[in-house]
């Protein structure tokens, strides 16, 4: 009899034993699935971050694809119409200059033209003189064409350039045979050597000019 109690009571004592065991076995399993759930999360989370450093990097090579065909397209069209432009304002200067050029030459042979005609006007005036001079009659028509030389002779001095001081000669030598007509009829003996030193650039010829000026009697005929 003892020994059938100490068998039940092992058979208890094992099978509480075991009952422990699958309590202890379920307390653990909940933990390792925890683990697991906070690894999955993790592996999940690297993913993500490489898919998002995937896009990211996809995202910049769309990027420089874009910036490769349409910004270095427009950088090329730019550089196209600045050296375009560069070339416009080169060909202009370049016409300027030659532009300017061709003026100052044309200028130039204007005012030689200008000085040509003035001489020519002086020689004239030179052979009326001794026109009226040599004539028999008709001094008032004689006079009268001297007039009309001297007019153009210092309307040529006018067009000259830096020719003030010799204008000034020339024209006191106009307003004396114009307004002065009897006093110039004494004198035009004197004033034909004048003009003729004029034309041969004679030296000091303007100053002996302007000092038969002052001769005239400014409140005379």
């Amino acid at each position: 009899m003892a020994s059938e109690e100490e068998k039940k009571t092992g058979q208890e004592d094992s099978n509480a034993a075991g009952d422990s065991g699958n309590t202890t076995q379920q307390q653990a399993d909940p933990e390792k699935e925890k683990l697991k759930e906070e690894k999955r999360a993790k592996r999940e989370k690297e993913r993500e971050k490489k898919r998002a450093e995937q896009k990211a990097a996809a995202k910049d090579v769309r990027k420089i694809k874009d910036y490769t065909y349409r910004d270095f397209g427009q950088e090329l069209i730019m550089r196209r119409k600045m050296w375009r432009y560069i070339t416009l304002f080169i060909m202009t200067l370049i016409a300027l200059v030659v532009f300017i050029a061709l003026f100052i030459s044309e200028m130039q042979r204007v005012q030689e033209t200008y000085r040509t005609q003035l001489k020519k006007n002086m020689q004239t005036l030179v052979g009326d003189i001794d026109n009226y001079l040599n004539a028999d009659a008709n001094y008032d028509l004689w006079y009268r064409m001297i007039v009309s030389d001297a007019s153009c002779m210092n309307n040529f001095g006018f067009l000259l350039d830096d020719f003030t001081e010799e204008q000034k000669s020339i024209n006191g030598l106009y307003t004396v045979i114009l307004k002065y007509p009897e006093q110039t009829k004494e004198k035009m003996e004197q004033i034909k050597p004048l003009v003729e030193g004029v034309i041969n650039y004679d030296k000091d010829c303007y100053t002996h000019l302007d000092e038969f000026i002052d001769t005239y009697d400014l409140k005379g005929y």
